[in-house]
């Protein structure tokens, strides 16, 4: 309980000592009236001054043994390690030396950052719902089914996250063989969770009787929202959205999963262009918490409303972003990508780009992120923007010529590393492919810090940040934050890209953005918010 920071029901509570009553009823009532059974029965409280008792009969190992136990979970964590620390002082030491202990152990946790910055993060998830502009008296619209196009790896994990929350929900898809295929796999996800205990019979046998499948578009028609996820091209989204338009009642919310796609070109392959909106999923869609959702021009309160609460029906972190291309958080990421991978061909391996991230605390470095989610995504949406590229910006085909090679990652096994199992290794193909970029473009590779990596790959976040809220992209930068918390993995326990820039100290970290620029060019430059900011001695503007 102490370690988890988990609330736990009062009941239980009473059950472990940790409460001396529970009543129901108004609660000076129940008080005055407890209060008045402990004066009858003479009960005596025990002064905390003439304690001098120690616990006996812990066995010493336990607590090693419970350290171990959570190296995963509590890995970079601060706190989890003091409260072990004042567990065990309580077992070991007299009353009033564990106490004294247990007071220096909760000033560590109060001087530590790690401290202001899960605070933020804990406000900031319960402000993200908050959405300025919309009319107070405006109504989410009541969502009894939804249908999702597409059966694919995005398509079913949605799906499976209306099921869970007992929506029912058709899965459309164009072939039997995929629609099949779609319905398999979710079963099977369901089936793991019952095998590992997270889940129980019952309950994915309810799940997955309100998961039905078809292939025709008509069969849809009357469910309260419709989400797309098919393939990353713009093409294949309009012409879905046409049909949608077709025969969808009047009303329904027409959502695209899109990651990077312009919502309003979307929203004009349509008669409605109010009822269309983003609604970006992150994969794994049945596991992960955010859900980013995107706004168009034409996109009504109601429509807006309405997606920020499926957040909260479905169990989600709902952040509303503006349009644009690749939104808040792929747009941001996009920095973060390129520094990764210019940095392969400047001297850093895979392996090294992804340990120093992973070490600063990310759940997962770039590369192996890149191998989990499918390089093929990437490569198509790279190529598809090949032609609005400026000839003269470096540019890195190291991603691009492992595509070629037909490595699209973890689902092929092989990708920037090549895999037994989920185990990534080293690949001495993908050293060859970053040898010879760097060869082609006149690199003269050199040793670089785990500093270098985490600055190179971090304050591209933050530069974008700022320009994102700047233009009004993001309604706040803790918004900016919950993103990256809840779908990225950045660690909670720094708060958030912007909230760790400001603990840095944003006209540190502009220093060290203008010398990068020095080296590397206008992909540097400076964000005006940030200059500003920084040069104002300020956090960044609240939203």
């Amino acid at each position: 309980m102490i370690t988890s920071g988990n609330p736990i029901p009062a009941r239980k509570a009473l059950e472990v000592g940790v409460v001396d009553h529970v009543a129901e009823g108004e609660p000076t009532d129940v008080g005055v009236a407890f209060a008045t059974q402990v004066v009858a029965e003479e009960r005596q409280a025990v002064l905390v001054s003439q304690r001098s008792d120690k616990v006996t009969g812990v066995d010493p190992a336990l607590f090693e043994t419970f350290r171990k136990g959570m190296e995963k979970k509590a890995k970079g964590f601060f706190s989890p390690w003091r409260c072990v620390d004042a567990v065990e002082a309580a077992c070991t030491l007299p009353f009033a030396e564990g106490l004294k202990r247990e007071r220096e152990l909760f000033q560590q946790c109060m001087e530590s950052p790690q401290r202001a910055a899960q605070i933020h993060a804990f406000f900031s998830e319960r402000e993200a719902g908050k959405i300025p502009g919309l009319p107070a008296d405006v109504k989410p619209k009541p969502i009894k089914a939804a249908a999702v196009l597409g059966a694919g790896t995005m398509g079913g994990g949605i799906a499976m996250n209306f099921a869970n929350a007992g929506i029912p929900v058709k899965i459309l898809e164009v072939s039997q063989e995929a629609l099949a295929r779609g319905l398999g796999v979710i079963e099977k996800n369901y089936a793991t969770s019952v095998q590992r205990g997270s889940m129980k019979q019952e309950a994915m046998d309810r799940a997955m009787k309100l998961i039905s499948g078809t292939q025709r578009y008509e069969d849809i028609g009357e469910a309260d929202i419709v989400v797309e996820a098919v393939f990353e091209e713009m093409g294949v989204k309009k012409e879905v959205f046409k049909k949608l338009d077709q025969v969808m009642k009047p009303g329904a919310v027409l959502a695209s999963n899109t990651s990077t796609l312009d919502i309003d070109e979307i929203a004009s392959a349509t008669k409605r262009p109010q009822d269309v909106i983003g609604t970006h999923f992150f994969s794994p869609a049945n596991v992960m918490k955010l859900l980013e959702n995107v706004r168009g021009k034409a996109s009504s309160p109601e429509t807006i409303a309405t997606v920020m609460q499926l957040g909260k029906t479905l169990r989600k972190v709902a952040v509303l972003a503006g349009n644009c291309d690749g939104f808040i958080g792929n747009r941001m990421l996009h920095g973060y990508l390129r520094e990764a991978n210019f940095l392969l061909e400047e001297g850093a391996t895979p392996h090294q780009v992804d340990t120093a991230l992973e070490a600063f605390g990310l759940a997962m470095g770039p590369f192996r992120m890149s191998d989990l989610a499918g390089l093929d995504v990437g490569w198509r949406i790279r190529k598809g923007k090949a032609h609005l590229r400026p000839q003269d910006e470096r540019y890195s085909p190291v991603a691009d010529r492992i595509c070629e090679l037909g490595r699209f990652g973890q689902k092929t096994g092989a990708g920037f590393y090549k895999y037994e199992g989920r185990n990534a290794l080293p690949d001495p193909v993908v050293e060859e492919i970053i040898l010879a970029s760097a060869k082609e473009q006149g690199i003269e590779r050199r040793a670089i810090s785990d500093e270098e990596i985490v600055q190179r790959c971090m304050y591209p976040l933050v530069n974008e940040g700022a320009l994102i809220l700047e233009e009004g992209i993001a309604i706040r930068s803790s918004d900016i934050d919950i993103t990256y918390l809840f779908g990225y993995g950045f660690p909670v326990y720094r708060g958030g890209p912007m909230f760790w820039a400001e603990q840095i100290g944003l006209d540190k970290v502009l220093a060290t953005i203008r010398e990068f620029h020095k080296v590397h060019g206008k992909a540097w430059t400076p964000a005006p918010l940030l200059v500003q900011c920084a040069e104002a001695g300020t956090g960044w503007p609240k939203g």
